[in-house]
């Protein structure tokens, strides 16, 4: 017998129960001549738990899965059975194709089964399906506004790691009029990029139980593992040596390894897109006694965004591989550039990161004039990648700071704010009272230390 993935859940809280219709949906799945995995299944018992009433235990049900493991083919069983019990289903995506794609699976497990069709659309974006036992399901991308002034039985909320609140705002009322109404929620942990709140707040409070109705199940890791760790593949992938190989994983193993412990072991950065960093969790990277640095200096300089304010920070390497940050001051504008080109001047240091255009410019030419290298002015792409660089070295305990009192006003003053359409995010102060530009010079200096290489010297031997 081949090896294989962990089938239970690594966290899970389901709510007891003593009868559920999971096996009537997997028999009406191995109609198809395919058979679902003892993870699939377990997942299927709890999703449809049944209480004394004939009500689904769980009325909302979130579960989280690595990548290519499986995830939506539950989905789609549940779907099944729900339309062969005449309920109107709502399947949502983030992604146009994300949507379509579901409906091609449902439509050809369905065939397989031999279930009659009497009706069918797949034009993009406006997919729907509908049996014989008159159960019905449609297919949509989410927007602010999907599903208003329609009722459902099933919501399923697919790729749930980008589902935003106000999406969220516009459909779970969808399925308020059903007599026995239930919400899926299907994805992976949402990583730095990712857009969504609503999915990692369900998780927070099913797994401390805060919430009512709901269950969870996920597959993950706790803390970040090596990538080449097989242990952890095998634990966090219920479907390797089934439809998943080492191989194939093995391929996946790239330089970034946060974003492999998301995707592939299911690891959960331990903030929240959109919640504030805690005083607590910025003291506890805080040293009493500085390190021993190594390399050159890494400065970050921000323009406020009223052009009231400049601050700077910097940032420089620690032997043990941890990355120091320090602000060295925030002064008004009209202060001018001098007390900046006169710490420039006596620093030795790398690199200089400038954000702001009301006064990079002018840094620019005086830095110029003053005989300084070209500072770095960061594209809208590298703004996002600073902020998601600087977020996650909190995560990892890799940075470090010496507790200065202003710095720890404005990080544990802060919230996140979206930049761009593709779910960057940068941060805002919730206190107008504090200059946030104070953070976001850290946050620049961090982030010009992290992405650059040491060079190592070349050793010549005869």
């Amino acid at each position: 017998m081949s090896k294989k993935g962990r089938q239970t859940p690594t966290r899970s809280l389901i709510l007891p129960y003593d009868r559920t219709d999971g096996q009537v949906a997997i028999d009406l799945y191995h109609k198809t001549n395919k058979t679902a995995q003892e993870w699939q299944s377990l997942i299927l018992y709890d999703l449809l738990a049944l209480n004394d009433d004939g009500l689904f235990v769980h009325t909302k049900f979130g579960y989280s899965v690595p990548r290519r493991n499986g995830k939506n083919e539950i989905v789609a069983i549940r779907e099944m059975y729900g339309l062969v019990n005449g309920e109107n289903i709502l399947h949502t995506a983030h992604r146009t194709t994300t949507s379509h794609m579901a409906w091609e699976r449902l439509y050809d497990l369905l065939e397989l089964a031999d279930i009659k069709i009497v009706s069918s659309y797949r034009a993009y974006g406006k997919e729907h399906i509908q049996i014989e036992s008159g159960g019905k399901i449609e297919f949509r991308t989410r927007t602010s506004k999907s599903g208003l002034g329609e009722g459902f039985d099933l919501l399923v909320i697919d790729e749930a790691q980008e589902y935003q609140d106000d999406q969220e705002s516009a459909l779970k009322y969808v399925v308020s009029d059903s007599p026995n109404p239930q919400t899926i929620f299907c994805g992976t942990p949402p990583t730095p990029d990712s857009s969504g709140t609503v999915f990692t707040k369900l998780r927070e409070a099913a797994l401390s139980g805060e919430s009512i109705n709901t269950g969870w199940a996920e597959w993950s890791v706790e803390e970040q593992k090596s990538p080449r760790d097989k242990t952890w593949w095998y634990e966090t992938n219920p479907s390797l040596g089934v439809i998943l190989s080492e191989r194939k994983i093995l391929d996946e193993i790239g330089n970034d390894d946060v974003d492999f412990n998301i995707q592939r072991l299911g690891y959960w950065i331990s903030y929240s897109l959109k919640s504030a960093i805690s005083e607590a969790t910025w003291n506890s990277l805080k040293i009493n006694e500085l390190p021993t640095f190594k390399g050159k200096l890494y400065v970050g300089i921000k323009y406020g965004a009223d052009n009231t304010n400049v601050a700077m920070s910097i940032a420089v390497k620690t032997t043990n591989d941890k990355i120091f940050v320090e602000s060295i001051d925030c002064q008004s504008v009209r202060n001018g550039t001098g007390w900046i080109i006169r710490f420039l001047q006596n620093a030795d240091w790398q690199n200089v990161v400038v954000d702001g255009a009301n006064g990079q410019d002018i840094l620019a030419a005086a830095m110029e004039d003053a005989g300084l290298r070209k500072p770095v002015f960061p594209t809208v792409k590298e703004v996002i990648a600073a902020n998601a660089t600087f977020t996650n070295g909190i995560d990892t305990d890799k940075l470090r700071h010496n507790g200065q009192p202003s710095l720890t006003q404005a990080v544990s003053n802060c919230d996140k704010r979206a930049i761009g359409s593709s779910g960057g995010f940068g941060y805002k102060s919730l206190n107008s009272n504090i200059e946030i530009a104070l953070m976001e010079s850290a946050i620049f200096a961090y982030w010009s230390a992290e992405k650059t290489k040491e060079r190592r010297k070349q050793v010549i031997s005869y």
